[in-house]
């Protein structure tokens, strides 16, 4: 179908909801079953690809996209099967909530020493500034960096998935389709506003830029680093920097606390009296590790014992057993919080915390 022809069935479609679901045919041989059971998903659900691309634009305009770029950009987006397998054994919520395996080895793949010697050498390479960001944001400067390296490996890896044609797919997959058409949504806003087509590329999933950003998250939080007046996360180190210190302060980050800190649990501590009572709506089962809320003070009154740095007696913390009782522990304060909200997995969280330690002692 052609971009002119295209247009004239999007501008004449009454809707797109209404239309009848066109019966399902079996998938040609050698379509791998996931791809098949997407091109299902999408049938059951009354569109085919090009009436889907007529859904996207009529998204497009009740959000306020410009025709001028609804016209340019969506008649071309392709689909992208690839993506579509992917989504398709993802699970909806991956987390270290269940039976993920032991801390140890999650640590060694991803806090290793090259990945320390370059946190290192970034820290101090950008010092002054990072520096700045702590007295703008009040975020760790060690955890800024930790990020960076855990989500782009310092700016080396951002992706190169392009992010309309992935997006469109994913929400033609239809398992999480009002986010991912909210996303690209989103992504032609970032357009509008100037942001060049063939920037947006990012992973499967539509993250991008050096902090790994959604569109929708890069609309809200990217910020400007170095005071040129333009955000850009993905080709400036600063944007990124200051954009992830955005996005931990808006999730409620408190200035001058640790993370959290590696503690030692005595043998006789009484942890069915520790459970916390409150169900997170947000990651259930990841918060569902952690212990109810008690001061430092009250921690050391049970026999938990810092290893090596502590918290004021007044601070408040949680205990988490990554790999159960009497093995590896650690007290978290509301900053880990923080950075679950960056990705909502303690294993992510917990490396992150041990990677920033690591590049600010080295």
């Amino acid at each position: 179908m052609s971009v002119s022809t295209w247009f004239w069935v999007a501008a004449s479609a009454a809707s797109i909801g209404s239309a009848a679901a066109p019966e399902a045919s079996p998938p040609p041989p050698g379509i791998a079953p996931e791809i098949a059971a997407s091109a299902a998903v999408a049938q059951s659900s009354g569109y085919s690809w090009d009436m889907y691309k007529t859904r996207l634009a009529s998204l497009a305009r009740l959000q306020g996209i410009r025709e001028a770029t609804i016209r340019t950009y969506v008649p071309t987006i392709e689909k992208n099967d690839r993506v579509i397998e992917l989504e398709s054994t993802e699970p909806v919520a991956r987390s270290s909530g269940g039976v993920v395996g032991a801390l140890a080895p999650y640590l060694r793949r991803h806090v290793t020493r090259s990945i320390i010697a370059r946190g290192h050498a970034n820290y101090a390479d950008h010092y002054n500034e990072l520096r700045r960001l702590e007295a703008r944001y009040g975020v760790d400067p060690a955890v800024l960096m930790a990020i960076w390296g855990h989500e782009t490996s310092y700016g080396a890896v951002t992706g190169s998935t392009d992010l309309l044609n992935a997006l469109a797919s994913l929400g033609y997959y239809g398992r999480r389709r009002q986010m991912f058409e909210n996303e690209f949504v989103s992504a032609l806003k970032l357009i509008d506003l100037g942001v060049p087509r063939w920037q947006l590329k990012g992973s499967w999933a539509g993250a991008t830029g050096y902090p790994q950003f959604m569109p929708s998250v890069a609309l809200r939080l990217r910020a400007d680093g170095d005071g040129d007046g333009y955000a850009d996360i993905w080709n400036n180190e600063l944007d990124g920097l200051a954009s992830i210190a955005t996005y931990l302060r808006d999730a409620g980050w408190k200035p001058n606390v640790t993370w959290g800190i590696p503690v030692r649990t005595p043998a006789n501590l009484n942890r069915a009296a520790l459970v916390s009572r409150i169900t997170a709506p947000r990651c259930p089962q990841v918060y569902r590790r952690h212990s109810r809320w008690l001061t430092m003070r009250e921690w050391r009154a049970l026999g938990v014992t810092p290893v090596g740095r502590s918290l004021p007696d007044t601070e408040m913390a949680s205990l988490i057993e990554p790999d159960g009782p009497n093995e590896t522990a650690y007290l978290l304060t509301t900053n880990y919080r923080s950075i679950l909200d960056y990705n909502c997995s303690n294993f992510y969280a917990l490396s992150v915390g041990v990677l920033a330690d690591a590049i600010a002692r080295r």
